[in-house]
């Protein structure tokens, strides 16, 4: 049995995660601004009140945890904006850095308030987007989305580098187009669908492949 640790879990991808490996056997612990009775039916540990953007809520996640030591970690908490060309009003410009700071640095806020609390031989699954791959960038506009998810990409590689030395293993994860409430319901994959893929990545990846960016398919995506 496995200790998971899965932020944004109240809905959505994060929420079929955290059904997904409670039933598989493993101790989940949630962490989201505000729960749903869709996670309390989980049976999974729900620490609410949690803001990625908020340190103070991130130390306090930390002292609440005490000793328990996380397994896999998923970083999956995550707001999509969709700006162009010719709007980028304040309000745009708002949206963008409201993305960076949950997308971008929200991971690295968690990453750095629980690497205490991380086994040794861990795993760390970020949950991006094939979106923040400049190579695969072929439509353009959303400007703060593709951006900030590109910086987490960057932030992730060099996690994978700072924790190399513990054997903790980071990977960079595009859950694919996920029907979810932050894309209107539309996609071509249900969020359980995805939660499973996703899962079955961090089971078969290790530490050689530490810092790299998959497809939950299990495609490798460029940068």
């Amino acid at each position: 049995m496995k200790t998971v640790l899965i932020t944004g879990a109240n809905r959505g991808i994060g929420l079929a995660l955290a059904r997904h490996y409670t039933a598989r056997g493993d101790r989940v612990i949630t962490a989201c601004r505000q729960s749903s009775d869709a996670l309390d039916a989980t049976g999974a540990r729900v620490e609410a009140g949690v803001d990625v953007t908020d340190d103070r809520a991130l130390a306090a996640l930390a002292d609440r945890l005490g000793d328990t030591r996380i397994d896999v970690l998923l970083l999956n908490a995550g707001i999509l904006g969709n700006e162009s060309l010719g709007a980028l009003d304040d309000a745009a410009f708002d949206s963008m850095r409201r993305q960076f700071e949950v997308n971008a640095l929200g991971p690295l806020r968690v990453a750095q308030a629980l690497e205490p609390r991380l086994a040794d031989g861990a795993k760390v699954g970020i949950v991006t987007s094939r979106m923040g791959s400049v190579a695969d960038n072929g439509s353009g506009g959303y400007y703060g989305y593709r951006a900030s998810k590109a910086a987490v990409n960057a932030i992730g590689k060099s996690l994978a580098l700072d924790l190399r030395p513990r054997g903790i293993a980071v990977f960079l994860l595009h859950p694919g187009y996920v029907a979810t409430d932050m894309v209107g319901g539309t996609g071509d994959v249900s969020p359980e669908q995805s939660a499973a893929q996703l899962v079955e990545r961090l089971d078969g990846l290790a530490l050689e492949d530490s810092g790299s960016f998959w497809h939950a398919n299990g495609t490798p995506l460029p940068w």
